[in-house]
């Protein structure tokens, strides 16, 4: 009978988004939550025998009791076994976010937390192979204990870990909490569920990393998934299904501008955002004032319109026109200091003097604006 199983990792719980303005922040962690119903709801349709979760399931040993008895709430739709993993974010410390959440009494009993690197037998169908992080960073691989693992005879064996598997994932990554390559092929594994990375990636047949099942960064990295991994029986390869969990999609987009071509295409990209877009937008280059309001106005629709959106435009240089200055009526010592303020774009105070002129220019548009009154 073949044995199916639900891959996921890197819920981290919890998770405070401060880069963004605070409705939205909210909105992204409740977002973690809805991620957790979605994969219950996935483990059911997909009659699952139990449900891997590979590290940090929290994002910090501190989160409220709240946020604990939320998390719990939320994997109620399925009822099945969830295995939960210790990672570096919520490591299994002798005090620590588990501890009291048994101490809450949170914990339903079809949750098994495994705290210590021991054989687990889950519904007689498997044996799972843990390699809980008893602290954030570890230097020695916590999953060299496999190879003398005994399981039961003919139960397939998985194993659970969480850390950067050597040699394989960017040299930017954290090269703590190191996993031998091989593991799977010298530890006997008929799959080896990882978390850390939060993109699903396939290391080998046997080795794959889930990733987060709601993106939280701007990165392509293929995230926002679970894994469905289906095992024929013990030796046997599995069959992996990468299964789509996120709502949100997050998007960073680089535009310099530099011709006026430029600018529509800038616009065109922020026309096209939409209700679940978390967006980092980065302008650079130069613009006239004209421009400038252009794309403030565009920035602007589209923060109403997507679930957050973050403007850096602090390599912008603004290049008032002759045709500019003139419609600002800056004449005398203002347009004295709109100059100025327009030569200081290429000083230590760059950003500041942008800003300025921004600012300045806005207050003469408005100057400008203002109907007369008569007397």
């Amino acid at each position: 009978m073949t044995l199916r199983l639900l891959h996921s990792a890197d819920w981290q719980i919890g998770r405070v988004f401060s880069q963004f303005e605070p409705d939205d922040a909210a909105a992204l962690f409740e977002a973690r939550f809805q991620a957790v119903e979605r994969l219950a709801a996935l483990a059911v349709e997909h009659r699952v025998d139990a449900v891997l979760i590979a590290g940090d399931v929290f994002d910090a040993q501190t989160v409220s009791d709240k946020t604990i008895r939320r998390l719990f709430n939320a994997m109620q739709g399925y009822v099945g076994p969830w295995v939960l993993l210790p990672g570096n974010h919520d490591a299994a410390l002798a005090e620590s976010v588990w501890t009291r959440a048994h101490r809450l009494g949170a914990i339903p009993s079809n949750v098994l937390p495994c705290l210590r690197p021991e054989v687990r037998v889950v519904g007689d169908r498997f044996a799972v192979l843990p390699a809980p992080l008893v602290q954030r960073h570890t230097y020695g691989d916590l999953t060299d204990w496999y190879a003398n693992a005994v399981t039961p005879e003919g139960l397939p064996r998985i194993g659970l870990a969480h850390g950067a598997v050597q040699g394989v994932l960017p040299d930017d990554i954290d090269s703590a909490n190191p996993i031998a390559a091989d593991r799977a092929v010298t530890a006997r594994l008929d799959y080896l569920a990882l978390g850390d990375w939060h993109g699903s990636k396939r290391i080998d047949d046997r080795t794959w990393y889930a990733g987060t099942p709601e993106t939280d960064r701007f990165k392509a990295n293929d995230s926002g998934q679970a894994l469905l991994v289906s095992l024929a029986g013990a030796d046997a390869t599995p069959e992996v299904q990468p299964l789509h969990t996120g709502r949100y999609r997050w998007q960073q987009r680089d535009i310099r501008l530099a011709v006026p071509t430029d600018l529509d295409t800038a616009l065109d990209t922020l026309a096209a955002y939409a209700g679940d877009d978390v967006v980092q937008f980065r302008v650079s280059g130069t613009s006239d004032l004209s421009g400038q309001r252009r794309l403030q106005h565009g920035v602007d629709s589209a923060r109403a319109r997507v679930r957050a959106l973050v403007y850096d435009a602090q390599d912008l240089r603004l290049e008032p026109t002759e045709e500019d200055i003139e419609a600002l009526h800056a004449d005398g010592y203002v347009g004295e200091v709109l100059q100025q303020l327009r030569d200081e774009q290429s000083g230590p105070e760059a950003e500041r003097a942008r800003d300025a002129l921004v600012i300045l220019a806005r207050m003469l548009d408005d100057l400008a604006e203002r109907p007369s009154v008569k007397t």
